[in-house]
């Protein structure tokens, strides 16, 4: 008996409170008359829901309700796994696009005692790391007796700022953390490809 109770309510949420991922398609949709878009593009117009099912199952495709706020509501006809397939598809592009710009970190490893060619081939890194938009961590890991002599990282640290002064800011100052010394670098807001 409490089912009947309740049954009006579940059929107010259900047509209030339908969210946008969750479209009405085919025998769900309970409107008498829809306004009619096709697979192509046409509109039909204003169309009774027995003729959207028509013209529907002659295209061999879904009747979607696209838009249910509107009077009438708008229907399409279209092919609803592959269009639910492109939106999934569409929102993780965006989601990997937004989590790349936000938290893209670069990592560039030097040691006490780098040669000048491979001090340069790191620069280049960092600047092609920084003409992406990346942010980069320098880090000096200390091995064995060089542990005692953090103030030569510390010189390989600031003559590799230095070098990249012209595309990057530091974002935070060398800092000891273990065995390591790490810093982070960020690019200039005005550096170009051409630099």
């Amino acid at each position: 008996m409490w089912v009947f109770l309740l049954a009006p309510f579940i059929l107010f949420w259900r047509y209030y409170f339908i969210s946008a991922n969750d479209l009405q398609i085919n025998s769900e949709i309970k409107d008498k008359e829809v306004r009619l878009i096709g697979s192509d593009g046409y509109q039909y117009g204003v169309v009774s829901i027995v003729e959207a099912f028509k013209k529907a199952e002659e295209a061999n495709l879904d009747l979607v309700k696209i838009s249910a706020k509107a009077v009438p509501p708008v229907c399409r006809i279209i092919d609803y796994s592959k269009y639910k397939f492109e939106k999934t598809k569409k929102e993780k592009e965006a989601r990997k696009n937004r989590n790349r710009k936000s938290t893209d970190v670069k990592e560039i490893r030097l040691s006490v005692n780098i040669d000048i060619g491979d001090f340069n081939t790191k620069v280049n890194h960092a600047r092609k790391f920084m003409l992406s938009g990346s942010k980069v961590k320098v880090t000096l890991r200390f091995k064995g007796r060089e542990f005692g002599h953090t103030e030569l990282g510390r010189k390989v640290f600031s003559n590799f700022s230095k070098a990249c002064e012209d595309f990057a800011t530091t974002e935070k100052l060398p800092k000891l953390e273990g065995k390591s010394l790490v810093m982070f670098l960020a690019p200039k807001p005005n550096i170009s490809k051409h630099n």
